[in-house]
């Protein structure tokens, strides 16, 4: 259910009737590379929580498209800081458990968000009520920034994908674990630097048949976790 098309009344007489889970997509607004918009990472959370909330009758709200994404710098990028994230997820998720909601999801689209959610989530701890999950972590695959992944999932939601200015990135093909995480520190600093043209992956062999399979198989897994009891 979509939120923001409902109704006072017929809200607040579902959220009395049963205990309600909300969704709430985190994205951000971030190059991606030549051939994906910057809106991808909102783009890919929103379509996969709106799948996620029909098969678990819950109450999907917007999603804020701001994120975290300084990494990006000299690409472009609106970012916002860790605490007026945090702040805004507070000020959100004590609206909704005042107006009668039992738990709160919070879908994460973007990797620089991670630290200012799981540091939310742990402040919340004692209320149980507040869970954040980040997509990518329950796809059975690697996951990339505008690489394989995520231009397939876009293939399979949006028109709005240029795969004739698709380039090949950065890859970590042949590359031990220990390197792999040395990079994954550089990134989070800057990522234009490690990677060149702001692509982690290769995107050229992507389809939006690939894509299809990658947003059932994280909506399933996401369908599982909800049921577990936190």
């Amino acid at each position: 259910m979509i939120i923001r098309d409902q109704f006072d009344p017929d809200l607040r007489k579902r959220i009395k009737q049963k205990k309600q889970i909300a969704i709430i997509p985190v994205g951000s607004i971030e190059q991606h590379g030549p051939h994906l918009p910057i809106s991808t990472d909102s783009d890919i959370v929103t379509e996969i929580s709106l799948r996620f909330s029909k098969k678990i009758d819950g109450i999907l709200l917007p999603t804020i498209n701001y994120g975290i994404s300084d990494e990006h710098f000299p690409f472009f990028n609106l970012s916002v800081k860790k605490s007026t994230l945090s702040k805004m997820l507070d000020d959100i998720c004590g609206s909704l458990i005042k107006n009668g909601i039992s738990r709160i999801l919070i879908i994460n689209g973007h990797y620089g968000n991670l630290d200012s959610l799981k540091d939310f989530e742990r402040k919340k701890k004692k209320s149980r009520k507040i869970k954040v999950l980040s997509y990518w972590k329950y796809m059975d695959r690697e996951f990339d920034h505008a690489g394989n992944v995520e231009t397939s999932i876009m293939l399979a939601i949006s028109k709005n994908v240029k795969m004739n200015n698709a380039k090949k990135g950065f890859q970590t093909d042949g590359m031990s674990k220990q390197e792999i995480s040395k990079i994954n520190k550089l990134a989070q600093k800057s990522f234009p630097k490690v990677t060149g043209n702001g692509v982690w992956g290769d995107p050229t062999k992507s389809s939006a048949k690939l894509g299809r399979k990658i947003i059932n198989e994280v909506v399933n897994n996401l369908v599982k976790e909800s049921n577990l009891t936190y």
